[in-house]
């Protein structure tokens, strides 16, 4: 095992604690999710020797390549945008799904999982900042779609995933934390029942999104150190 991966992990499990109590929840309130998207199996081996079991991948390619390759009782989460022609093979490797964008996917997801006997666990990634560059729902048509959303049979809703525009520093990227908390509290008013999840916050600035109410943190580079090109 790679001592250094080692160090890295505890203490980004340590800063996510902290900042977990700092927003007055208890130290396991939010979930570490490692991104391990252009890293090799074997480096991932050294995340699990480590005793972490929840990885996050952006492409399904890679993930049909390195999942195989690693013990069958790991999490594995599409964190990247989600092809329609690749959905048939995301969801046997995926349990989580971060980045449905419309209901016509998030429909399309549903079919596909009945038809495959699963019922996976979705995010509603949503566009805050109307970045034309990102994937992302607009918040007024999740308003619209969202009876919609919640009557699907196949999947489980879990809440809203965004990734802020970039940011110079952390704090820059509050006020979209804080933006998707409250479009999630309000979906929630609206709806009658929970939508816990809020997958927001990496490398950068996961601390700010803890305190602003994430469950879920994506983080990679904290952990692994610069991109690797092996993919």
């Amino acid at each position: 095992m790679s001592s250094d991966i080692a160090d890295n992990l505890a203490r980004v499990k340590a800063r996510v604690a902290d900042a977990a109590m700092r927003s007055g929840r208890s130290a396991d309130a939010a979930q570490l999710l490692v991104v391990s998207k252009t890293w090799p199996a074997e480096r991932l081996a050294d995340v699990v020797a480590a005793g972490h079991l929840a990885f996050g991948e952006n492409r399904v390619q890679e993930g049909e390549e390195k999942i195989p390759q690693l013990p069958g009782h790991l999490q594995w989460h599409l964190i990247g945008h989600l092809q329609r022609n690749k959905t048939r093979k995301a969801l046997p490797l995926f349990q989580t799904i971060h980045s449905i964008d419309s209901l016509k996917l998030a429909r399309y997801t549903s079919n596909v999982a009945g038809e495959l006997g699963l019922i996976p666990q979705i995010y509603l990634q949503v566009d805050l900042a109307a970045e034309e560059s990102k994937n992302g729902y607009d918040p007024d048509q999740i308003r619209s779609d969202l009876d919609d959303l919640l009557a699907l049979e196949n999947v489980s809703i879990l809440g809203l995933m965004c990734i802020p525009p970039m940011a110079a520093s952390p704090e820059d990227a509050r006020p979209w934390f804080v933006k998707l908390r409250e479009l999630r509290d309000e979906l929630e008013h609206r709806a009658g029942q929970l939508l816990p999840g809020l997958s927001m916050g990496m490398s950068g600035d996961f601390e700010v999104a803890i305190e602003e109410g994430s469950t879920i943190v994506r983080v990679g580079s904290a952990i692994f150190g610069s991109r690797s090109s092996h993919f």
